[in-house]
């Protein structure tokens, strides 16, 4: 596929430095990449880890296209306007171009008035010409562009086809190889008992936190060394404040962040699972322990990954968002018409020091 050899440079470059059509088909070959990620996968002592960068692949690899052909459908609407506009500016320059190019050569040297006015005509001939090759050369040009524009839409759709299908084998990958896993350290043993009258006897998460932190209370992997510059568990954009109301007025002591459906969910930091499921009104709750008396509550999950008591290391999958993948042809769509909402999910996290909760920004770099 032509589209595919072109692309990894979207990674490495700034994208301000790129054309439209070289961001999009350096996002493709991202995807590519991703494609022999998720082959080699299977020979990875640490298979976990190679499907979890397989998954970013294909995240920052479909991201990075569906902004690259957004921006191609903007420039190409773009350059087709233009040229619609002074589509009476090209087709007198094409009259004299075929003119031109009818006349014999000799004669278009030559000037009824005799040799001053050959002179003068070879002058002003002189200097039109040059302009005149301007345009022509302006006018290749976009015309060119219109049409890689054009061709890129159409190699898209395999391209988007290919990256949406490998992203869910290997998100499904992913799911199976954390499910076979037994080598990481377990700081503790669930007890689903004690877990079962804690979660029938809280009401609110609040509650619930509390008597987490009131078992089981041995010292965890300890994350305070970096606080304050820990990056969030998932790839998006802060939409609520700490404490800020939403549109029912409700206030909640955390964050929510907006990000794409199926999106991979990762602790930022060495931690222990304390809690994985669903709890109360916040559907799956994953609730973390990154350092003593200290619980970082996430939850709006559609898939949990891991063990209670287990720790997991800095980058390990904790789930998966909820949400409808859209399928390549509706991407397309939408780069043509422009952004449609890419964050459909939304994933809430709170911080707990103690009994209380603070705001995430003590911990994570927001911005």
């Amino acid at each position: 596929m032509k589209a595919l050899a072109f692309i990894i440079a979207l990674v490495a470059a700034p994208a301000l430095a790129q054309t439209p059509s070289e961001a999009a088909l350096a996002a493709s070959e991202r995807l590519q990449e991703a494609r022999g990620i998720l082959e080699a996968a299977d020979g990875r002592s640490d298979r976990v880890a190679a499907l979890t960068e397989t998954v970013r692949a294909y995240e920052d690899g479909l991201a990075a296209l569906r902004d690259g052909l957004r921006r191609a459908a903007i420039r190409q609407r773009t350059l087709e306007t233009d040229l619609a506009a002074r589509s009476d500016e090209v087709a007198r320059l094409l009259a004299v171009l075929q003119t031109m190019g009818r006349a014999p050569a000799p004669i278009l040297f030559l000037h009824p008035s005799g040799p001053t006015g050959t002179a003068r005509s070879g002058m002003m001939l002189a200097e039109v010409t040059p302009a005149l090759q301007d345009e022509v050369t302006a006018l290749r040009s976009k015309l060119e562009e219109v049409a890689v524009l054009r061709s890129l839409q159409t190699d898209a759709l395999a391209v988007l086809e290919d990256g949406l299908d490998g992203a869910q084998e290997a998100r499904a990958a992913l799911s199976a190889a954390i499910s076979n896993r037994t080598d990481l350290p377990q700081r503790f043993l669930n007890d689903p008992v004690q877990t079962a009258i804690l979660l029938a006897s809280a009401e609110t998460l609040d509650a619930f936190a509390t008597g987490l932190t009131e078992t089981h209370a041995n010292a965890g992997p300890d994350a305070s060394t970096v606080k304050g510059a820990i990056p969030l568990p998932v790839a998006g954009q802060v939409i609520r404040q700490f404490n800020e109301a939403d549109a029912a007025g409700i206030e909640r002591p955390g964050i929510l962040i907006a990000t794409r459906p199926r999106a991979l969910v990762a602790t930022p930091v060495s931690a222990t699972i304390r809690y994985a499921g669903p709890l109360l009104d916040y559907g799956t709750v994953v609730i973390l322990e990154p350092a003593a008396d200290t619980l970082w509550v996430i939850a709006g999950l559609a898939e949990a990954f891991g063990e209670v008591g287990q720790i997991v290391p800095d980058g390990t999958p904790i789930g998966l968002m909820g949400g409808v993948i859209t399928n390549a042809q509706a991407i397309l769509n939408e780069s043509a018409q422009g952004s449609a909402g890419e964050r459909t999910e939304t994933l809430y996290l709170e911080v707990r020091d103690g009994q209380s909760a603070v705001n995430p920004a003590e911990w994570f770099a927001l911005q």
